[in-house]
């Protein structure tokens, strides 16, 4: 043992050791943490990354590098999976920034062991969405991944048998994130079974045409056990999820137009639920009239128009990120900015189904409305319906079922909201489409001096309630005529139901819309949320 002031010959830990040793040791592991690093950003090698390329498309790590700002990407684990020939075991993980914001995401990289998921990397899946959710900030996954790996017994993973588990509790954290922070899934190839779960827990999904596939079963296993012999785009490719199931949002035609769609995207939300959306440039005049919506919407109710012309001249400079665009194109659902101001727009489209309510646009309608409630963005209706689509097909879809979620949404939605009847809200439609403020909850409402209410339209009702009058008489056309008119003043002239109605805010000019919105988002931004009943949770109507 040394004693203090003294040098014990015998302990060899106390004396300094030889420089040359010293920088030898050094050099040799610096050497060596080179070399492993540079083997691990090469994948699964030059041959598989010469693949990738020649079949026209990016490998995993210039996927990030594209999405993120130049430099800002940190990886994590990178060396991990080196002694086994497995480079970061197929997942590219860390966080970086999008317009200045930091975010955490992986990539799964399809050139080791072609994308799968063992137990590292659903480990490391899990924890990169873990640090999103600790960080507050949002999570991104680009998945490129037939599912789970096949368990590799001769393994000498410290994880063993114990973490063959951790790709599907991938599903955990999504779960626990879910309306805390935005999550956001890039399908970059054709992915099954584990793989398609992930994605579809978070908020959006994107997809390539032609690239990107999700299916439970691949079409090998639907061939053996259905005997059906589907191609992979008529099985789960982009264009059946986005304009038939409505599991994606939005395809692209190549990968990098979707990944631009992403820094798009994110610049509308906010990091999580406790902070609000980021101010845009105020790019355009607050104060602007919008003339222009009285050539866009004809005053006749049964006349069809393009509701997204409409948009497009009240928000600020026309932009707005349409969110599932193909799929049930009867509503419109998307993100704009009005003043500056991040706005979700919920909107009937006539040139479809005359702007009906339906089963699948109900299930648009609710899943964009209690995402925009989530994360502080206030919404905003524009009504134009006749209400839900009559018939046995929408009945037997369960529209009353659906029509419930709509009705559950817009009354435990606590964000600003705004409605405004254009032309026409008949039946149903006033409910589903939050026009009757005192039954769920919308903070203010606005007419057109051409809105139709009632439980249908004018010429509908006369000859329903006044048809055998009318036949009956010696001038049918002039009675029913005057029947028409008298209806119309009676119940279809918001000016008449404004004299008496208290949960009418006003009337106003088409001219003057822009500027009332934003005039009275400014007014509700500092709305409080109300306080809720004490429960676990609500049992929605799924």
């Amino acid at each position: 043992m040394a004693i203090a002031g003294k040098t014990d010959p015998d302990n060899k830990e106390e004396k300094a050791p030889e420089k040359g040793l010293m920088d030898e040791k050094y050099s040799l592991r610096i050497e060596e943490l080179r070399r492993i690093r540079a083997a691990s950003l090469m994948g699964g090698g030059k041959d598989r990354l010469e693949r990738i390329h020649n079949s026209g498309r990016m490998t995993a790590r210039e996927r990030l590098h594209y999405l993120l700002d130049e430099g800002s990407f940190v990886e994590n684990n990178l060396i991990i999976g080196h002694i086994e020939g497995i480079p970061a075991d197929g997942l590219i993980a860390g966080y970086g920034k999008i317009n200045g914001r930091t975010v955490c995401l992986y990539a799964q990289d399809s050139t080791v062991k072609g994308g799968s998921i063992g137990p590292v990397h659903g480990f490391k899946m899990y924890r990169t969405v873990e640090s999103a959710l600790d960080m507050g900030v949002p999570f991104i996954g680009l998945h490129d991944s037939p599912g789970a790996r096949i368990p590799d017994m001769n393994s000498k993973s410290v994880f063993g048998e114990a973490m063959e588990k951790h790709g599907g509790s991938i599903f955990y954290p999504n779960t626990q994130a879910s309306g805390l922070i935005p999550q956001i899934s890039a399908v970059m190839g054709s992915c099954a079974g584990i793989s398609v779960y992930s994605p579809a827990l978070t908020d959006f999904i994107f997809m390539v045409d032609k690239q990107s596939h999700m299916f439970i079963t691949g079409p090998g296993t639907v061939e053996v056990v259905m005997g059906e012999k589907p191609t992979k785009d008529a099985l789960g490719g982009a264009e059946i999820h986005c304009k038939v199931s409505g599991v994606a949002d939005r395809r692209y035609k190549t990968e990098q137009e979707m990944l631009s769609s992403i820094r798009e995207l994110l610049d509308y939300l906010p990091d999580n639920a406790d902070s609000c959306p980021p101010a845009g440039d105020l790019i355009d005049d607050p104060g602007r009239f919008t003339d222009e919506l009285t050539d866009i919407v004809p005053s006749a109710a049964s006349k069809a128009y393009d509701v997204r012309k409409a948009i497009a001249v009240l928000v600020d400079a026309g932009q707005f990120f349409e969110i599932k665009p193909e799929f049930a194109p009867e509503i419109v659902v998307g993100f704009a900015r009005m003043g500056g101001r991040s706005v979700g727009i919920v909107a009937n489209q006539p040139c479809f189904l005359a702007g009906s309510l339906t089963a699948n646009s109900s299930d648009k309608q609710t899943r964009f409305m209690r995402f925009c409630d989530c994360f502080n963005i206030p919404i905003v209706l524009l009504v134009d319906t006749s209400a839900y689509l009559p018939g046995s097909e929408q009945e037997q879809c369960g529209i009353i079922r659906h029509g419930a979620k709509v009705l559950y949404a817009l009354c435990e939605s606590t964000v600003p909201r705004i409605g405004l009847v254009m032309r026409k809200a008949y039946g149903g439609g006033n409910l589903g489409m939050g026009v009757i403020p005192a039954q769920v909850g919308t903070d203010f409402l606005f007419y057109w001096p051409i809105t139709e209410l009632g439980v249908m339209g004018a010429r509908a009702a006369v000859e329903l309630f006044f048809g055998e009058t009318i036949r009956n008489s010696d001038q049918p056309e002039k009675v029913r005529s005057q029947l028409l008119q008298e209806y119309e003043k009676r119940y279809a002239n918001p000016m008449h139901e404004a004299a008496y109605n208290p949960f009418i805010n006003d009337v106003i000019e088409p001219r003057e819309t822009r500027r009332v919105f934003i005039r009275t988002l400014d007014f509700l931004s500092t709305k409080k949320r109300p306080p809720r009943y004490s429960k676990r949770h609500g049992n929605m109507p799924m």
